[in-house]
């Protein structure tokens, strides 16, 4: 018997939000009847480009229920940028704790909410599609997807990374390939390595912005504050990023070095290799 905290239960047996929105703006799927669990979001936006409502239906455990009914009562009232901000941890925190063989069901809502807003910004639907090499072929969980489960949510164990995106949850042959993706994420990140987040091949609009903030987050950033500077992403538009220099890069008089040389080169090397970085042109420069 699984020890689920009292909100758990709560959102388990009178779960919120069950159903399909009227006419909505995005709609999200993933998962499968064949791996156990199937979820679908879809959300409606007021007129201040909000979600006003969103809904859901799963099949699947206790766990999958009630962080599905969990994540439709998180974003309700949030932009699309606060909704994509939304982690696997705040569903699960939001229910007061998941056990952690089911926190894969915290990152099923996520790929969900993710697939939702992506579909209302491309008008894309269909599967989801697999990028990367296949690690997992019983669940069809990719290299680059254990990865990201182990940097995000400090996993050290074979089991954690089950637990987290069920890969090595079937016939058990990928166990040595996920240990040897621990060993090497690890052994990177105590390092230092940044090489442990690899460029993707292929992003969705969602993924693509996701990737820049968190590229501007852990290798530009840090570099500008050293100096007395910051750095505030402004827009993206296909490959260019619109960004804006704060502090004393906004004085600085190698600006444009910094944009190409810093700013561009780590975007290029982590998101990229086509993006261009622009400066936002604005009257008055903010210190």
């Amino acid at each position: 018997m699984w020890d689920y905290t009292e909100k758990v239960k709560d959102h388990f047996f009178n779960p919120r939000n069950v159903g399909t929105v009227e006419d909505p703006d995005g709609t999200g799927e993933v998962g499968s009847l064949a791996c156990g669990d199937a979820l679908t979001l879809t959300f409606k936006l007021d007129e201040n480009k909000k979600i006003q409502d969103a809904k859901f239906k799963t099949f699947g455990c206790a766990s999958a229920i009630a962080s599905s009914s969990a994540l439709t009562e998180i974003v309700k009232g949030m932009t699309l940028e606060e909704a994509e901000k939304v982690t696997n941890q705040d569903i699960a925190n939001f229910l007061g704790g998941l056990p952690e063989q089911k926190m894969h069901c915290s990152v099923m809502g996520r790929e969900a909410l993710l697939a939702a807003i992506d579909n209302y910004k491309t008008g894309k639907t269909g599967e989801k599609k697999l990028e990367g090499r296949v690690v997992c072929t019983c669940f069809g969980v990719t290299e680059s997807e254990i990865e990201r489960a182990i940097i995000e949510n400090n996993l050290t164990t074979v089991d954690q990374v089950t637990h987290y995106t069920k890969a090595g949850g079937g016939c058990g042959g990928c166990h040595d390939d996920i240990e040897e993706i621990i060993i090497r994420v690890r052994g990177s990140m105590k390092t230092g390595n940044k090489q442990i987040v690899k460029r993707p091949e292929k992003l969705t609009t969602v993924q693509r912005i996701k990737l820049i903030e968190e590229t501007l987050e852990r290798e530009v950033r840090p570099q500008l504050q050293k100096d007395g500077g910051d750095i505030e992403l402004i827009d993206v538009d296909g490959m260019r990023v619109i960004v804006a220099l704060r502090g004393m890069c906004a004085q600085c008089k190698v600006a444009e070095f910094t944009l190409r040389d810093v700013v561009e080169s780590k975007l290029r090397e982590f998101v990229a290799e086509d993006i261009i970085v622009e400066e936002e042109k604005a009257d008055e420069c903010i210190s």
